[in-house]
């Protein structure tokens, strides 16, 4: 006992440490900023390999840097996929623009004036005149004219054509490139640029070779080329003689360059050429707004619903349940700091499971303590205290525990290897809640309870405790005593009724993908006054998106959702809510994924679900017969179809959020099924079991696991409900999708599962195998709960 109270305190103490010192990750979804996903793409001359995406890692690094973002990461996901977050940045335009660029600077001699060119204006003197800015789409531009001979036709700032020779330097040969503004000749900002040992000679030839050209002539011209755009085209200043060139290894390139316009030029020189094309697969953008919003929320819904939980388990357990509340609290800490010990990132999703987790934490209390219960019953018998009966409580329920947390780190690491982005981060908290409950449970709560019971006020008082009676649920089960699987096929025929209702609604409202699985843009804007959804669907296919869905939600709140939409082309939408709202209209979100990525993401889905069916099924094949594991996974089925065909009537998004809600609901549905067929083996097992009826064995371990899953179902109830008022948003769907998964699972665990493992073994002819290596135990004697 001493040692079990000091690794408590330690794990605490330790726990505390880190969560003070160690502040937890934020991810964008929660501080504000943007995430890009990049796929590099094979060009003709390089293969997008995992050596090539490694060495675009570094280009794009060098990039971001010199946007001045503060801590921006860049992570190589695969061989081919880059996750660019930038925390601050909330306009995607110019970021994407940067880093989409594969800036290939180039230096030619212009050899004349093509012959197609319109008529020549004034003629141009040592200067250029202003030129289109370096931040336009490479698109906008005309197209390139290439000739066998290595000839180009490009227009110049002016739109005049030009015939250019061969590329006589690229972007390799400049050593750096610094934005500098005039302030004696008044010309406006320009680029400096200082080019290495071999381009200082390179740009020497060049410029001498054009200075042999008379002013005037368009050959005494230099043409500096970015992605197929001439930027600047200047003749070489009358003073620099023939065959000499510009000396000394700088130039400047002007332009009529504004602040930003010249700082992009000169990160995009310095940060180099792509070795590889990339292509934008994903792309999200969250306002600061709204994530302190959700930490808000989330906190309060924390706080809300852990009161409520804290003040039920006190009520139902007494002086052992004041115990649990600290034991939450411990495991609230405990979860933080190994979050925070090991750098997860905390996403909005991920800040829902911790929440969520809070609530699934008192299931292991509660299996024990219900376990306690009884076993102090049996005191007439055995003669057992408080101690001896919660020291047996902990040794019984540690195999219900072990089986059911596991169902639940199964679903928990499927999340964490088939999902993606924010819903990747729960399965990392779930996993994490998962280890915390359990470590809080058994540790902190054993080493507080067994202080407790062994206090002379408590043992002389035993109904102080909350084990000294069977609690009036199970009083009320043991008197009435009902047959619940003699009706076994009359519960199964209602659950296959509510399946086909609940499916029913897939192929008469059809699912509402989100643009996870369908590819497309999604954003949600906040607007000061309410906007009509017919009369923005209207305006919006007046400014060229007549396939845009539009939908509002609560007071001020819009989204639009389109099959692809440019950052050009969604700023415009931006425009057109703001024009209808009277005013600007804040983006609080915008999302977009890719057609391929969300091919893959669809795929994917499936695959998280195949697998965890799969693997539900294998665990408990292993750890039960196999009846009482297809039972259960037969009830998960049933549970998700459920799940899912409501979300259909109800019109509810089907996006990545529901995916982590709806594993989830898996882990949850076997969690509640483990309890009750680990309570079957353990009755088959006992002496006194044999010539008792698989029906009767099964019917006696579910009215004994009652208590438990009543119990651990409110605590859950308690925090979803908080997180559904005040989550808003994607969270009130999420803990919607939880509340229906938690309430069917509850149902199906009982009423669903044990009936058809009941049907399955009777068909089989073959009784559950009592567990592997356990002593047998005399038969439970239940009893009235104490009057004293």
């Amino acid at each position: 006992m001493r040692v079990r109270a000091l690794l408590a305190l330690a794990i605490v103490a330790l726990s505390v440490y880190i969560a003070v010192t160690v502040p937890a990750r934020l991810g964008l979804d929660l501080r504000g900023g943007t995430q890009i996903v990049l796929e590099t793409r094979d060009s003709p001359t390089a293969t997008a390999d995992a050596k090539a995406t490694d060495r675009t890692v570094e280009v794009l690094r060098r990039r971001i840097d010199a946007l001045g973002v503060t801590e921006p990461v860049l992570t190589r996901s695969g061989d081919r996929r880059i996750i660019v977050e930038l925390p601050g940045v909330q306009d995607p335009r110019a970021a994407a623009d940067v880093l989409g660029r594969t800036a290939q600077l180039t230096f030619h001699p212009v050899l004349s004036m093509a012959q197609d060119a319109p008529p020549a204006g004034p003629e141009q003197g040592a200067k250029p005149d202003p030129s289109p800015s370096p931040s336009a789409s490479p698109s906008a531009s005309p197209s390139p004219s290439p000739s066998p001979s290595g000839e180009t036709v490009l227009a110049d700032e002016d739109g005049r054509r030009l015939r250019l020779g061969p590329s006589s330097m690229t972007g390799a040969d400049v050593s750096e490139a610094q934005a500098v503004i005039d302030t004696q000749n008044a010309f406006g900002w320009y680029v400096n640029v200082e080019f290495k040992d071999k381009g200082a000679d390179g740009w020497a030839r060049l410029t001498g070779k054009a200075a042999c050209s008379a002013p005037g002539d368009p050959a005494r011209r230099v043409a500096i080329v970015l992605d197929d755009k001439v930027i600047s085209s200047p003749q070489v200043d009358e003073s620099i003689g023939c065959d000499t060139g510009i000396v000394g290894g700088t130039t400047r390139i002007t332009g009529g360059f504004s602040a930003d316009e010249a700082r992009e030029l000169a990160l995009l020189i310095n940060g180099g050429a792509l070795p590889v094309p990339v292509e934008t697969v994903e792309q999200r953008t969250v306002g600061p707004t709204l994530g302190a919003e959700a930490i808000r929320s989330s906190a309060l819904a924390a706080v809300i619903g852990t009161a409520l939980t804290g003040l039920f388990i006190i009520a139902v357990y007494r002086l052992l349940g004041g115990i649990a509340v600290l034991a939450l609290a411990s495991y609230g800490v405990i979860s933080y700091a190994a979050l925070a010990a090991l750098g997860a990132t905390l996403t909005l999703p991920g800040l829902a499971g911790f929440v969520l987790a809070i609530g699934m934490a008192v299931d292991a209390n509660v299996l024990v303590f219900e376990r306690a219960r009884e076993e102090y019953a049996q005191r007439g018998t055995a003669r057992k205290s408080l101690r001896s009966a919660l020291t047996a409580g902990f040794r019984h329920a540690l195999s219900a525990i072990a089986d059911s947390n596991i169902t639940t780190l199964i679903a928990a690491v499927l999340l964490f290897l088939l999902a993606s982005g924010p819903v990747r981060g729960f399965g990392v908290t779930l996993g994490i809640g998962v280890v915390a409950s359990m470590v809080s449970a058994l540790v902190v709560t054993r080493a507080l309870a067994d202080f407790a019971v062994a206090r002379k006020a408590v043992r002389r008082r035993p109904l102080w405790s909350g084990i000294g009676s069977t609690g009036a649920v199970r009083a009320r089960l043991l008197r009435r005593d009902p047959d619940l699987m003699g009706r076994r096929r009359r519960w199964l025929a209602v659950s296959a009724v509510a399946v086909l209702l609940a499916v029913s609604g897939i192929f008469v409202r059809g699912l509402d993908l989100g643009v996870e699985f369908t590819g497309g843009r999604l954003v949600e804007y906040s607007t000061s006054s309410p906007v009509d959804a017919d009369r923005a669907r209207d305006a919006l296919a007046d400014a060229g998106f007549p396939r845009a869905v539009v939908q509002t939600s609560g007071e001020g709140g819009l989204t639009v959702r389109t099959d692809r939409m440019s950052n050009d082309e969604a700023a415009r939408i931006g425009e057109t809510v703001g024009a209808l709202a009277g005013g600007e209209a804040e983006k609080v979100r915008d999302e977009l994924i890719g057609p391929s990525l969300g091919a893959e993401l669809r795929k994917g889905a499936l695959i998280a679900l195949a697998v965890a069916v799969g693997a539900q099924l294998l665990y408990l094949a292993v750890r039960f017969r196999w009846q009482l594991g297809a039972a259960a996974v037969v009830a998960m089925v049933h549970d998700a179809a459920i799940l899912v065909g409501v979300f259909a009537w109800l019109g509810k998004p089907v996006d990545g959020v529901f995916l982590a809600a709806l594993l989830t609901v898996i882990g949850y549905s076997v969690n509640d099924s483990v309890v009750v067929f680990d309570r079957v083996r353990e009755l088959t097992g006992a002496t006194g079991a044999r010539g008792k009826s698989i029906a009767r064995l099964t019917n006696t371990a579910l009215l004994q696991t009652v208590p438990r899953t009543l119990n651990t179902g409110m605590g859950a109830v308690f925090i979803l409900a908080a997180l559904a008022v005040l989550g808003g948003g994607s969270l009130t769907d999420f803990a919607l999708a939880l509340l229906i998964g938690i309430v069917v699972g509850t149902y199906s665990s009982m009423l669903t599962a044990a009936p058809l493992a009941v049907v399955l073994q009777e068909r089989g002819g073959r009784r559950p195998r009592g567990g592997a290596g356990r002593p047998a135990r005399r038969p439970v004697r239940e009893e009235e709960p104490s009057r004293a």
